[in-house]
C-alpha cells in the first residue's frame, strides 16, 4: 500500500487551531502548498473544518485539519466552536496559529489549556512576522504564509512532535509465522459493500501477506469446502463477526478463530475494555438505553448490522424491551449518562486517539463499552474461544 493509498485512519492527524483572522488556513495552504482552505479578510471564513488526506514531508501519509475559529460568537459561531472541540478528539498533534501582531488571545490560552489537559503534543506558529519584524519566539516558530518564511522549520517541528511507534501492534501478523495458511471468511450478502472488500478485510489481508503467510480467502457457504480441500491445517480463521455462529460450527475446535472486529479492537487498544464491557448484555433490563456507534456513515442496507441485525440479537437474547439509538461517524453523544452500553464498530475508519477518547468517555461516563464483533461473539457463546489465541486478553466468566 502506498502514501496515498493509506487509509485516514492509519494517517497522523494535525489539526490547524486558532482565533479569527490569525491566519489558520493560510498557514495551512501555505504548508501543504495546496489551496485547501478559502482564504480571506473576513473574520470567519472557515465555517466547518476542512479536513484532506495527503503526503506532507517530511512526515508521509497525514490528515490536515483547518478549523473554525475559536473565538466564533453568537449562535452559530457556538456551533462552530462545537465541531472544533470535536476535533481535538482525534487529531494528533496541533498547530496554535498566532496573530505575530497581536499576540496569544484568551482564545488561545484556553486552547493550550485544551491540548495540555488533553496531551496533545503542538507547536505555536507566531503568523504574520513579517510584518512585526520578529523572528525569534522562545515558545513558538516565527513564520509567515505570505512571505512563506519557515514553513520548513514549521514541517519539521510538527514532524518532531508526531513521531511514529515503530513497534504498533499488527493487526494479526504477531499471531502467525511465515508460510502459514490464514483463511479469512468474507461472506456477499445484502449489506456488503458491491465490487469490494471493506476495509478491515484488507488491511488483514495486507497484514497476511506482510508476515510472509498465505491468505486464502473464502464466502462462509464456501467455508467447509474449502477447509476439507485446503490440504494444509490453516493457523488462524477470521471470520466477519455476521457470520460468526455459522462460521464457529464449521471450524473445528483445535484451529484457532476469531473475526475481524476483534482484531480492530485489538489493533486499536481497546479489546480488553470491549470483553469487559461485553459482560454488561448480561444485566440489561427492560427500558434500558443500548447505544450502538459506527465511525463511518454508509448507505443502510435491509440487512444493516448495527440498525438491524445486532438490535435483533440483543432483544433475542436478552429478551429484554431495549431502547436501541444509534450514532454515526463523527457524531458521537456528548452525554452517555442516559445509556447501560455502548456497542461500537471495529472502528477501522477513526484514527487511535478518537478511539481512545470514546473509550475513555465511556469509563468516565460508567457505561460499559464493547464493540460489534466481541457483543456478537459473546452474545452466540463464542467469545472465549475467539479470544484464546490473543496474548494478554483474559475471558472473564
Amino acid at each position: 500500500m502506498g502514501l496515498n493509498d493509506t487509509p485516514q485512519s492509519g494517517r497522523i492527524h494535525i489539526g490547524f487551531f486558532g482565533r479569527r483572522n490569525a491566519g489558520k488556513s493560510s498557514v495551512v495552504n501555505a504548508v501543504t502548498n495546496q489551496q485547501i482552505s478559502v482564504v480571506s479578510d473576513v473574520k470567519g471564513t472557515t465555517t466547518d473544518p476542512v479536513t484532506k488526506a495527503m503526503e506532507l514531508l517530511p512526515l508521509g501519509p497525514v490528515v490536515i485539519i483547518d478549523t473554525p475559529g475559536f473565538d466564533d460568537e453568537g449562535s452559530l459561531g457556538e456551533m462552530r466552536v462545537k465541531r472544533t472541540k470535536q476535533v481535538l478528539n482525534r487529531v494528533d498533534a496541533a498547530v496554535l496559529v498566532v496573530d505575530a501582531a497581536i499576540g496569544k488571545t484568551e482564545a488561545d490560552n484556553e486552547l493550550i489549556k485544551i491540548f495540555n489537559d488533553k496531551k496533545i503534543p503542538y507547536v505555536v506558529a507566531y503568523n504574520k512576522s513579517d510584518l512585526t519584524g520578529n523572528m525569534e519566539y522562545e515558545d513558538g516558530v516565527a513564520v509567515s504564509a505570505a512571505e512563506g518564511t519557515n514553513l520548513n522549520l514549521l514541517k519539521e517541528t510538527i514532524a518532531r512532535l508526531t513521531k511514529t511507534d515503530d513497534t504498533k501492534l499488527k493487526i494479526c501478523g504477531d499471531l502467525i509465522n511465515e508460510n502459514d495458511f490464514v483463511v479469512l471468511v468474507v461472506p456477499i450478502d445484502s449489506a456488503a459493500p458491491k465490487g469490494r472488500l471493506i476495509l478491515p478485510q484488507q488491511q488483514t489481508i495486507r497484514d497476511v501477506l506482510e508476515a510472509g503467510a498465505v491468505a486464502v480467502t473464502v464466502r462462509d457457504t464456501e467455508l467447509k469446502t474449502a477447509l476439507e480441500k485446503l490440504g494444509k491445517r490453516p493457523s488462524l480463521v477470521i471470520t466477519d463477526s455476521q457470520a460468526f455462529e455459522s462460521v464457529s460450527k464449521d471450524v473445528p475446535l483445535d484451529i484457532p478463530l476469531t473475526s475481524f472486529s476483534i482484531l480492530m479492537a485489538r489493533y486499536k487498544g481497546f479489546l480488553e475494555t470491549a470483553v469487559k464491557g461485553a459482560a454488561a448484555i448480561e444485566y440489561l433490563k427492560d427500558g434500558d438505553r443500548v447505544l450502538i456507534s459506527e465511525g463511518c456513515t454508509h448507505h443502510r442496507q435491509c440487512d444493516d448490522i448495527g440498525t438491524v441485525k445486532l438490535p435483533r440479537w440483543l432483544k433475542k437474547y436478552t429478551g429484554k424491551n431495549l431502547i436501541i439509538e444509534t450514532s454515526s461517524g463523527k457524531g458521537f453523544p456528548e452525554d452517555l449518562s442516559p445509556y447501560s452500553l455502548v456497542i461500537h464498530c471495529g472502528a477501522c475508519m477513526l484514527n487511535e486517539r478518537e478511539v481512545q477518547y470514546r473509550r475513555k468517555f465511556a469509563a468516565d461516563s460508567d457505561v460499559p463499552f464493547t464493540n460489534y464483533g466481541t457483543a456478537i461473539a459473546y452474545m452466540k457463546g463464542i467469545l472465549k474461544r475467539s479470544i484464546s489465541m490473543l496474548p494478554d486478553i483474559n475471558y472473564l466468566n
